[in-house]
């Protein structure tokens, strides 16, 4: 797929949606207002530009913050340490964002993705960056779109991408960082409604096991339920956007069509803890 246009659409679609709210909490972030929500995604393009851009391929130390390019005197603009923050968005927050995401989409379009960096996951490369931000800008564009009254859903093929990228990548790193308890072998199904995704993940000690089965091909026909094949213990239903929302922690299962034990599914977010 072309996460690169999808990028695009979404940091812009961000901002507006940032504008669009200007201030108050960000139910689906705890702790964090609407500026903290800017200055997050906004920090994280300007410190991947820096990475991309001297193609580091060490763990990069972010002390001083020089990366972040900020203006000399920040007059109310978020803290950190005093989050959240939650009056109107101060004086060139958002066109600070602007430039610093257009900067890291420049970087994006031309690199070869297969160039090597730093990331914190074990694939080292700018395309690993340009998936994952591409997930993580729609998903603070959903975000910031729920305070503005406005939210709208994932684009599908985008949202599917992401539930696999879940369960590759997403499900293990928090496991590890949060010290999760070990899988006594829950195996969760999730079946797209809008199109052709099915996976199937299972729990085994620390390992995460996934197969990726869009074409329906894990069972015979692609309207039998994998817990019908006793293929898992719970299987999630709905469209791709609704998956990844769930998955992200930011809609509840009830949005879904559960099959098979929902107690399964009361643990998952204790084998994946949100983070």
């Amino acid at each position: 797929m072309d996460h690169l246009s999808h990028f695009g659409r979404e940091i812009r679609a961000f901002e507006a949606a940032c504008r669009a709210a200007d201030s108050g909490l960000v139910p689906s972030c705890p702790g964090w207002g609407v500026p903290d929500l800017v200055m997050h995604l906004g920090g994280v393009h300007r410190y991947l530009v820096w990475v991309i851009g001297d193609r580091l391929t060490e763990k990069p130390d972010p002390a001083g913050l020089s990366f972040l390019d900020l203006p000399a005197d920040p007059v109310g603009w978020p803290d950190p340490a005093n989050a959240p923050a939650t009056g109107p968005l101060p004086a060139g927050l958002l066109d600070w964002f602007a430039e610093g995401a257009a900067k890291l989409e420049a970087a994006f379009a031309t690199t070869d993705p297969g160039v090597p960096v730093w990331t914190w996951s074990g694939e080292q490369s700018v395309r690993f960056w340009l998936r994952m931000q591409t997930i993580e800008a729609a998903i603070h564009r959903w975000d910031a779109e729920m305070v503005a009254g406005i939210a709208g859903p994932m684009d599908a093929e985008l949202a599917a991408d992401a539930v696999g990228q879940t369960f590759e990548v997403m499900a293990p790193a928090r496991r590890a960082l949060t010290a999760a308890p070990p899988g006594a072998g829950e195996t969760y199904g999730f079946r797209q409604s809008d199109g052709p995704g099915r996976w199937m993940v299972r729990f085994d000690g620390a390992d995460v096991s996934l197969v990726d089965e869009t074409d329906a091909s894990l069972v015979e026909g692609a309207d039998v339920s994998l817990v019908e094949s006793g293929g898992c213990d719970v299987e999630v239903v709905g469209t791709a956007s609704d998956l990844m929302l769930f998955l992200w922690h930011r809609i509840p299962y009830e949005r879904l069509d559960v099959h098979g034990d929902r107690a399964v599914l009361d643990r998952y977010f204790t084998l994946v803890p949100p983070v």
